[in-house]
């Protein structure tokens, strides 16, 4: 195992009080000032609808747009369909400064508010910055720490990787997910501070409370492979098996899945192989529909999600006000990852998902993934599992929390995520395109980029190793 990765597990194992942290966080969001008011399209400054292209977008050219589009695809029961999305091709930085203190690996974590958080602040990455916001184009300050990831030598750089954002809602979108490691002393400014890797794993479990940004970095960390003895050997001395026990043997064990790395491969290489997914620009004009309002961009149904438009004031940013549209939701998604032992090992019920934003075609999501549509009026039926995870006793889930999606565009938007794991009589055979994958190759897979979608890569990040005051079984 390398350095770094026992480095990463030690922290995971290091959960430490979280109770502080909580007040913590309480006084960051006391301390700010905040206002965020819906307002309508011609009211958002240095945004306008682009007569020629038909989609809106930034005075500046820079940020983001939101654009029409027509999709195209064999996959699943729906062959075309129009709606926005946000395009935003500037690839920006999701970084985690680490440092040991203490003899423990502590990240440097940000207490940020976003325009859409339904909570205002939520523990983000120490840096958090589109390519616009570092090169400035805003006319604000820098952000905090940006030199250091700028000016990170190779040594200094544990974990490097382009990730995928949510297929459904981006055009193609990745940002570089990146952690760097310090030994000298920095300053630490009033709204950061350092945790573990185990604390971080513990807050997840609160609702709301670590933003998506840096749970997407912290699935990236992977802890090594052992041959299943010597982790057996360690786990001898824990008298009593615990699920956490069973997650971490899962995320370290190499040499002990139902599937190979390359059958899985060959899994995923067969679907792409056999789906098409076509995505055309069109004017809003176009959508099929949709309409434009003064202050929505929105299906005629009101289903899925819409387009609104924001004044924000946030007292602690580079930039203090500013105005943007954002994606509203119309329903509460979930996102839940079945779990069963298999020959002694925890699997993962892991699906292949065609999304329209997905870079290349097929991403692995979670075992059941509803966010476009209300999952509680559907029909149980027609997606696989959902009765299953709707229905699971108490006993079962190991995780139930709402976790928010990136409050930077997306306005108040919160989704179940959960963890269950399967009884004895869950059927090991699974639907065509679903495969069972230990957490080890899951972070294997996460490692060689845009092939776990985002809803994964959160699930995976929440789950924690040590059992504590936050445990719910």
């Amino acid at each position: 195992m390398k350095s770094n990765n026992f480095e990463f597990l030690k922290s995971a194992l290091t959960p430490k009080e979280i109770v502080t942290v909580i007040d913590w966080v309480k006084k960051q969001n006391e301390i700010v000032n905040v206002s965020i008011n819906k307002v309508p399209f011609k009211n958002l400054q240095k945004w306008y609808f682009d007569e020629e292209r038909g989609n809106l977008k930034h005075d500046t050219g820079k940020f983001f747009s939101i654009d029409g589009i027509r999709v195209e695809t064999t996959w699943g029961s729906l062959p075309t369909w129009d709606q926005p999305i946000i395009n935003q091709s500037e690839i920006g930085f999701l970084g985690f400064i680490v440092k040991e203190i203490d003899g423990i690996l502590h990240f440097l974590v940000q207490a940020k508010i976003e325009p859409g958080n339904v909570n205002f602040v939520q523990l983000s990455p120490t840096l958090q910055a589109t390519r616009s916001n570092y090169l400035q184009t805003h006319g604000g300050k820098k952000p905090r720490y940006f030199e250091y990831f700028q000016n990170a030598s190779k040594d200094q750089i544990l974990l490097d990787q382009l990730q995928s954002e949510q297929g459904a809602r981006f055009l193609r979108k990745r940002n570089r997910n990146i952690i760097i490691k310090i030994n000298q002393e920095i300053a630490v400014h009033q709204n950061f501070i350092w945790l573990t890797l185990g604390q971080l794993k513990k807050l997840m479990q609160i609702d709301n409370l670590v933003n998506m940004d840096a749970r997407t970095i912290i699935s990236g960390i992977e802890f090594g492979g052992y041959e299943q003895q010597t982790v057996e050997f360690f786990s001898f001395f824990n008298q009593e098996k615990s699920i956490e026990q069973g997650f971490l043997e899962s995320a370290l064990i190499k040499n002990k899945a139902k599937h190979t790395i390359e059958e899985i491969i060959t899994f995923m290489a067969q679907i792409k192989s056999v789906n098409d997914l076509t995505v055309k620009q069109i004017p809003f004009s176009q959508m099929k529909d949709w309409q434009v309002t003064e202050n929505e961009i929105t299906r005629f149904d009101n289903k899925y999600f819409k387009i609104i438009g924001v004044d924000v004031e946030i007292g602690n940013r580079e930039v203090v006000t500013w105005s943007q549209p954002m994606v509203e939701p119309a329903q509460e998604g979930l996102c839940a990852f079945v779990c069963k032992p298999i020959d002694g090992v925890m699997h993962f019920a892991v699906q292949a998902k065609v999304e329209c934003g997905n870079l290349d075609i097929v991403e692995f999501a979670p075992t059941v993934q509803t966010l476009t549509g209300d999952y509680k009026a559907s029909p149980q039926k027609n997606i696989p599992f959902l009765d299953y995870i709707l229905n699971a006793k108490p006993e079962q889930i190991y995780f139930d929390t709402l976790l928010s999606e990136e409050g930077g565009r997306f306005y108040k938007e919160q989704n179940r995520n959960t963890i269950v794991i399967a009884d004895e009589n869950f059927d090991e055979q699974l639907p065509e395109n679903f495969i069972w994958m230990t957490l080890n190759q899951l972070h294997t897979f996460i490692k060689f980029n845009n092939y776990l979608n985002i809803q994964a890569r959160n699930l995976i990040a929440a789950i924690s190793y040590t059992r504590g005051e936050n445990e719910q079984n």
